[in-house]
């Protein structure tokens, strides 16, 4: 039977955009000059090919629609059973069937009005014929609304379907919803399906693929079940009951041993018991999830699984009639011992570590992201945490990036930590001796923020050590954006003594000595 690429449909498009297309593909490709004064035959024909044209073009996309959605009868029963709990089977049939009908209408049309062009005695009967014609293919197909409409939401759905082989080797995952399902999925494939603490978070079926023993494996979850008659079941759980019913596969019913999914273990007994026809000549798995009271000591779950259909499928096929064609071809050959000494494999140290380094099971690192997702609201970025200082302490520090207008890197001092407590008061009198002297230099104000910054060594190691800020050497920007300030009408006191202050700045890599 063919499996169908669903993904390879082509858009349906809507009663309005099919029309508009065709018209105006027609009106592109054939021509479009006609006089009255040409020979009757000649204008026959002209409007015999728009009319031809027009119908070839319907006819053809048309056909592809049709030849792209599946056939129901031709088609594995697992996809037509799926194909009939999500899209009603007689609504699905019904909608191309009038597509077709549509298709022979339009066919008709052509061919009748193609004949009668051929009685076409003068330019307006004839135009007026292929008027007509294209009218009521158009007409036609604006009954068609709701069908194409239905099969675009169908062609849409089919391309999220996941590409399932009900031939391969599949493991089933069944079970009560929130019983862990899907997380066992994500941790023994690639597969990544949402896991929520509530139920039916799984709304479809969905697939995942490991390896086992050189084999590729088929993982399939499916939605969780309830315990009910079989008509009370909605779409969601009927997908389920699809999949057991058709896949042939290894079933592992999940069983929550800690009650957590909101169902005791005697409504999952009764669960297993009412859709047990279901696993009939299917190797059967019942897996004891959350056992975190209840240790079990035995092998995983999805080895357990593979074993048991492995060995279903072998002796399967050593029942048939091809086992002894395929015996002919194998043949195991077994050493001799030469003496009775042991040689245990060897498997160098890089080998080991290259294994090591290659497992997949490691932990992963979380990133901002995760933790974004994770925390939600409650996520603050912190960048600090990540920068790499000799001192750790320092990451937390507090240093803005500007201070009242300056720029705080070019200032920076590294012989800050040096200067102990004690010294601090002497540097605040030098400073305010400083400035009452020279008062177009600095204020007292700058003074005073030099004071706090030191006393509270909130900067730890960006510190102005000439009149706060102002009285070591400015970055050019700020030197030329700066108004000068007018000196004192008074005339300036007498020179005192000259003191040695060293400026080091971080952009200047000389040392200064001003007076």
């Amino acid at each position: 039977m063919a499996l169908y690429n669903f993904k390879k449909i082509m858009v349906v498009p809507t009663a309005k955009d099919f029309i508009d297309v065709t018209l105006s593909k027609t009106q592109r490709k054939t021509p479009t000059v006609v006089h009255k004064h040409y020979q009757i035959h000649r204008i026959r024909h002209f409007y015999m090919r728009k009319v031809k044209f027009t119908q070839q073009n319907y006819h053809d996309r048309l056909t592809q629609i049709l030849a792209d959605f599946p056939k129901l009868d031709d088609i594995h029963p697992f996809y037509a059973d799926l194909m009939n709990v999500l899209y009603d089977k007689d609504h699905y049939k019904l909608a191309l069937g009038q597509l077709n009908i549509a298709k022979n209408l339009i066919d008709n049309v052509a061919k009748d009005y193609v004949r009668l062009m051929k009685y076409g005695d003068s330019l307006y009967r004839c135009k007026q014929l292929k008027r007509a014609a294209l009218g009521r293919m158009c007409t036609i197909l604006k009954r068609q609304k709701s069908s194409l409409e239905y099969l675009e939401q169908v062609r849409q759905h089919l391309s999220r379907l996941p590409s399932i082989d009900p031939n391969t080797r599949t493991l089933l995952l069944c079970g009560y919803p929130n019983v862990g399902k899907s997380s066992f999925i994500n941790k023994v494939t690639r597969a990544d399906v949402d896991v929520q603490p509530y139920a039916f978070t799984t709304k479809s079926l969905f697939v995942g693929h490991m390896d086992y023993r050189y084999l590729r494996w088929q993982v399939v979850d499916t939605p969780g079940i309830l315990d009910h008659p079989l008509e009370e079941r909605n779409t969601i759980e009927m997908q389920a009951i699809t999949a057991l019913a058709h896949l042939r596969a290894a079933v592992l019913y999940v069983m929550d041993v800690s009650e957590q999914c909101g169902h005791t273990l005697q409504e999952q007994l009764e669960l297993f018991n009412s859709i047990r026809p279901l696993f009939a000549n299917k190797p059967l798995i019942i897996v004891a999830n959350k056992c975190d009271v209840k240790k079990i000591s035995e092998l995983s779950e999805e080895n357990q699984a593979c074993d048991q259909l492995l060995a279903h499928r072998v002796n399967t096929k050593m029942k048939g009639k091809k086992v002894h064609d395929v015996l002919n071809r194998l043949h195991l050959a077994m050493p001799a011992k030469r003496d009775e000494k042991e040689r245990p494999p060897f498997i160098p140290e890089g080998a080991m570590m290259r294994r090591k380094a290659m497992e997949v099971d490691a932990p992963k690192r979380k990133l901002e992201r995760d933790l974004e997702l994770e925390l939600g609201d409650d996520y603050i970025l912190d960048l600090q945490k990540y920068w790499d200082l000799m001192n750790e302490d320092e990451k937390r520090d507090k240093i803005p990036e500007v201070w009242e207008g300056h720029n705080i890197a070019d200032f920076i001092d590294p012989g800050i930590m040096k200067v102990s407590v004690r010294e601090i008061p002497a540097i605040r009198t030098q400073q305010l001796n400083l400035c009452a002297r020279c008062p177009y230099i600095c204020s007292a104000n700058d003074v005073t923020s030099l004071y706090l910054i030191l006393i509270f060594a909130s900067f730890r190691g960006s510190v102005w050590q000439e009149c706060g800020s102002l009285a070591s050497p400015r970055p050019r920007s700020l030197r030329q954006n700066r108004t000068p300030r007018l000196a004192p009408s008074a005339p300036p006191p007498s020179p005192a003594p000259p003191v040695s202050v060293r400026v080091e700045r971080k952009t200047n890599t000389h040392l200064e000595d001003r007076v």
